[in-house]
């Protein structure tokens, strides 16, 4: 598996990078956010490691631009260590963070274990004239790249993980917002909402099973 690391600290990145092709990865190395998004595009890594403070574009930017054409797990690097630095990390796309300082071996275990979750998925879907790549964290309509954000790439790939079953409001939130979620269950509504639309015409896959809750095939109730 090929893993790209950007971080404008050399010698960060000369030890991350020992130690990953130790483990028998790929790597590739960027020092600038502008960098990472060239990388990300042209190498289409199976897993970025972006640091948050860098020249010319920062990792917050570096990140939504990559978003724009890639669903490629992202794990951000950061010095701050404030809680709203971190949400700010994982609005702009990333799935995980590692605060600096930190130890080798703890960012290659965040690595394996992000990038483990995405192995055991299916490697691909193609339904309906749209294309979802769980492990590149691609989605496509008519061959046309779609940006979803994270909640929305997690909701579309667990309906169509179950394809034809409908899963219910509750569950949703269990599965991609967790037990400890204390929301409402209309936030489930408004994420449909605006992954249909983002889809466009592939957005009528997404049926609605009245008083029940989403599905993806099947037959429209």
């Amino acid at each position: 598996m090929k893993i790209l690391v950007v971080d404008d600290e050399k010698l960060l990145v000369k030890g991350i990078k020992f130690n990953l092709e130790n483990d028998g990865y790929e790597v590739v190395t960027g020092c600038d956010g502008m960098e990472a998004v060239e990388l990300a595009a042209s190498e289409s890594p199976d897993l970025i490691v972006l640091d948050l403070m860098m020249p010319r574009l920062d990792g917050l930017e570096a990140c939504t631009k990559i978003r724009e054409f890639s669903q490629v797990p992202i794990i951000m690097l950061t010095a701050k260590s404030s809680e709203y630095d971190k949400v700010l990390g994982l609005d702009s796309g990333a799935d995980d963070y590692v605060a600096k300082p930190f130890g080798t071996m703890e960012l290659i275990s965040r690595i394996k274990a992000l990038l483990r979750r995405t192995k055991n998925e299916e490697t691909e879907y193609n339904f309906g004239g749209l294309y979802v790549n769980p492990t590149k964290h691609i989605v496509t309509v008519g061959g046309e790249n779609v940006s979803l954000t994270l909640k929305e790439f997690e909701i579309l790939c667990l309906m169509l993980k179950n394809r034809g079953t409908v899963l219910s409001r509750d569950r949703l939130l269990i599965e991609i917002w967790g037990y400890d979620y204390d929301g409402e269950n209309r936030t489930v509504d408004v994420h449909i909402r605006t992954l249909r639309t983002k889809l466009g015409e592939a957005g009528s896959l997404v049926e609605t099973v009245r008083g029940i809750g989403y599905r993806i095939g099947g037959r429209s109730v």
